[in-house]
């Protein structure tokens, strides 16, 4: 499927690229380390022409772009080490930490054979609601019910509308119209009901993504006894903590440290705000991520971590490792630094 913006980043990325620019530019822009960000790691995406598809990277490139910032000078370590090593004003050897949302079973399966030859760790994000079914992979189970039908029908406040999937470009449009009304025009709470009544209403099973895609919680332990993996939080139920009252979101935040205490035994240090984006992390919740006791909080802010990150160590940035941009010589380029004020007008450190 079309989409400009993408074809507009990657013009970007490929003229800064091109002009050599990055390189000059990199002594004041490229930092002290990075956070790479992974969603699904895997050679067999069940969707690979889907909307979700720029979620997922191969085992391939993962290892080649290990191997390529290796060969570079990036010493791989822990988000413990990130801390660390910021808390020390962040000295040479340029540094990274590997980190993934939503503990997708291929992080596993497939991302772990790849960082145990770099002996390189990685910190998973876990939303409990998401790991036991209180809540469901909405953004794959919507894809699923516009793909089983021509149409759909959608409660809306001004009644019940007819939404047409009868074509290519319409299960595009309405893709986007579900997304905006699950995201803009309902309750985060009330988005778990409104999904799986049009799961069951074209008759797809709202538990499959979940089921098919993520960790059991046997698996979460597994993967947290690895002495490569860390396991942090990644709030209760991947509720869009903006959009909460203080109290619900104070409960999202402290809430999952303490289920996932009960689960693993120990009381994870690391957290990411689900989405990460401004329109889902601000100054409150970097406020209760510190008050909640974790050590470090990641958004998705794109960014490389730079010295004054030591006094913002609960809104980290990130560089998005994902399927639209699954060549090396992108990521290089995003490791110069160039891109991040590009990026957020103008800023080098990028916070919230």
């Amino acid at each position: 499927m079309f989409d400009r913006g993408e074809v507009l980043r990657k013009l970007a990325l490929n003229a800064v690229r091109l002009t050599g620019i990055a390189p000059l530019a990199e002594p004041w822009t490229g930092g002290v380390g990075a956070i790479l960000m992974l969603h699904r790691v895997t050679a067999t995406p069940a969707k690979p022409r889907g909307v979700n598809r720029h979620l997922t990277i191969s085992p391939f490139f993962l290892d080649a772009v290990i191997a390529d910032m290796k060969r570079r000078g990036y010493s791989f370590v822990s988000m413990d080490e990130v801390v660390e090593r910021l808390k020390k004003g962040g000295a040479p050897p340029r540094f990274a930490a590997i980190t993934a949302d939503d503990a997708y079973r291929d992080n596993l399966t497939e991302a772990l054979p790849v960082l145990e030859s770099h002996d390189a760790p990685i910190t998973i994000y876990v939303a409990p609601g998401l790991i036991n079914g209180e809540v469901d992979l909405w953004w794959e189970l919507v894809e699923d019910i516009v793909d089983a039908r021509d149409r759909f029908y959608l409660s809306t406040p001004e009644g019940r509308v007819a939404v047409d999937c009868s074509s290519p470009s319409r299960k595009f449009a309405a893709l986007v119209r579900l997304h905006d009304f699950l995201t803009r025009d309902v309750r985060e709470q009330d988005q778990r009901g409104i999904v799986r009544d049009l799961a069951r209403s074209v008759g797809v099973d709202h538990a499959a993504p979940r089921r098919e895609t993520l960790m059991t919680w046997e698996e979460v332990r597994a993967a947290a006894r690895h002495p490569l993996v860390t396991i942090g939080a990644h709030s209760v139920h991947h509720y869009n903590l903006r959009r909460l009252s203080d109290a619900d979101a104070r409960r999202e935040i402290a809430d999952a440290a303490a289920m996932l205490a009960i689960e693993l035994g120990e009381i994870p240090k690391h957290m990411a705000y689900p989405y990460g984006y401004s329109w889902a992390v601000g100054e409150r919740e970097v406020r209760m991520a510190e008050e909640a006791g974790f050590v470090s909080a990641v958004t998705t802010r794109h960014g490389l971590l730079q010295p004054a990150h030591a006094g913002n160590l609960h809104a980290l940035p990130r560089l998005s490792v994902n399927g639209r941009y699954q060549r090396v010589a992108h990521i290089r380029t995003m490791l110069t630094g160039l891109t991040t004020p590009l990026a957020n007008r103008g800023r080098i450190v990028v916070t919230v």
